[in-house]
């Protein structure tokens, strides 16, 4: 039943409720509600949605439309379906639930059955300035978790207005040791100690509460991440104990930046499982006796492959790159990555190209397949996928519909829209980039476009 003020707020009737169960769900304790925009999803949404569902067994997540957004809060960068493509993919979320009302609605949530809300302790405003959370939060149903902090997408739209490198990390290791970073040592300790405990948590299950994800980092000389000049096998660090490959599961590699983690990134995944699934189909995975067998054995059915994905460095993209790419800095996108449910293992400081001397030197042995995907995103003088393309392990997923779909589309977007971003990035009371900021921007993305053109030319 609504309460009292919320009469203006839509509530479906039966069979136009935007996704499934179409009749009311008995309300629990254990399915628990969370809503957003979810703008260019980073791993502060995630650290949200992880939170959450640690409260309960099961994960709701109301997405708004850009209509709502616009009106309450300003343009957003990514579309509506761009943005449920994201909280689909983290392992956290049951049911994403698009069209959800931008002030909290109590018919929406108890109709899908959940009896809490849970949002960060920020304080959230609709385009009158009232509470988005006021009708649950009279009701009794709002628990409030910590906000992740360091990370926003106003942060990251200023970094792009901006076009600063302040968030570039040197090195992940070192950071982590408490001996790169901001502060003394005691708060760079600190600091370090903070983003090791962040990492763990992104690598738990979908529970949010056991293992799930193994998390490495690869060290070699700076001339071996960068290119295919050095060609070293480097050494492996173990960061994070997690479920490491099991028996008959196919290892699978992917690389990249991962920058501003979207839904170019996640359909690429999307697909590498799929076409790993039918592998599994063809080869007998999901017949009743194998699927038996595996629940048997290990208390839980598991997919037919084991992802990795290496991740690389700051310094390392932005060589390829330039300008201020990445957006989001190796620890940033490494956990984006972390939390995607196509993803069993991560890299960090993997190497831009993957040698054979690297790939036959990986923790888990040689992988049965490399993929790419379709993106060009990157400007390259060399094909960085000779070794796998000769070892007979390399596959291509084709087109998908978000294959345009990168940091430097989601910049674009920006720049195009400057003037709107400056706004909202204004009431927000962030520091707007101004003309020179912004025409810095562009003269240092047509120096990377100039650059690019060089490097094809010469390739």
């Amino acid at each position: 039943m609504a309460s009292v003020g919320e009469e203006n707020i839509e509530v479906p009737s039966s069979g136009n409720w935007p996704v499934e169960p179409q009749a009311d769900v008995p309300v629990t304790k254990d399915r628990i509600w969370v809503d957003g925009c979810f703008d260019f999803s980073h791993h502060g949404h995630a650290g949200a949605m992880l939170q959450a569902r640690r409260l309960g067994n099961e994960l709701l997540v109301g997405i708004h439309s850009d209509e709502a957004i616009l009106e309450n809060k300003g343009p957003t960068v990514m579309t509506l379906k761009e943005r449920v493509s994201a909280v689909d993919a983290c392992r956290w979320s049951t049911l994403s639930v698009p069209y959800a009302p931008y002030v909290t609605s109590l018919p929406w949530i108890s109709h899908y059955g959940c009896q809490y809300v849970v949002h960060g302790d920020d304080i959230t405003s609709d385009s009158s300035g009232e509470d988005c959370y006021r009708y649950v939060k009279a009701a009794g149903r709002f628990l409030v978790v910590k906000r992740t902090p360091g990370i926003s997408t106003t942060d990251l739209v200023g970094r792009m207005l901006l076009c600063t490198r302040g968030h570039f990390i040197k090195s992940l290791t070192r950071m982590l040791a408490g001996d790169e970073g901001l502060g003394n040592s005691e708060e760079r300790k600190k600091t370090g100690e903070e983003m090791r405990h962040r990492i763990k948590d992104y690598a738990t299950d979908k529970s949010g509460l056991n293992p799930g994800s193994e998390v490495w980092t690869w060290s070699a000389s700076s001339s071996a991440m960068k290119d295919h000049v050095a060609e070293e096998a480097g050494y492996h660090t173990k960061m994070v104990h997690g479920k490491g490959p099991r028996q008959g599961q196919r290892i699978v590699y992917v690389d990249g930046g991962f920058d501003l983690f979207s839904s170019g990134h996640i359909e690429f995944l999307k697909q590498v499982m799929s076409v790993e699934e039918a592998t599994g189909r063809k080869n007998g995975w999901y017949t009743a006796n194998a699927t038996h067998q595996r629940v048997s054995q290990h208390g839980e059915d598991f997919s037919p492959a084991f992802v990795i994905a290496g991740v690389h460095d700051d310094e390392v993209i932005n060589h390829w790159k330039g300008v201020n790419y990445p957006i989001m800095n190796i620890f940033e996108r490494g956990l984006c990555v972390l939390q995607c449910r196509y993803i069993h293992c991560v890299i960090f400081s993997a190497p831009f190209t993957p040698t054979k001397a690297y790939l036959t030197n990986l923790p888990y042995g040689t992988p049965n397949a490399v993929y790419h995907g379709p993106t060009s995103f990157m400007p390259l003088t060399y094909d960085p996928y000779t070794a796998p393309k000769e070892m007979d392990i390399f596959q291509e997923v084709g087109d998908h519909e978000f294959k345009t779909v990168n940091a430097g589309e989601i910049v674009q977007r920006i720049m195009k829209s400057r003037a709107m971003y400056e706004e909202r990035q204004r009431i927000k009371g962030v520091k707007g980039a101004g003309e020179e900021a912004a025409k810095r921007r562009e003269e240092l993305e047509r120096e990377a476009i100039m650059l690019e053109n060089e490097r094809m030319a010469n390739r």
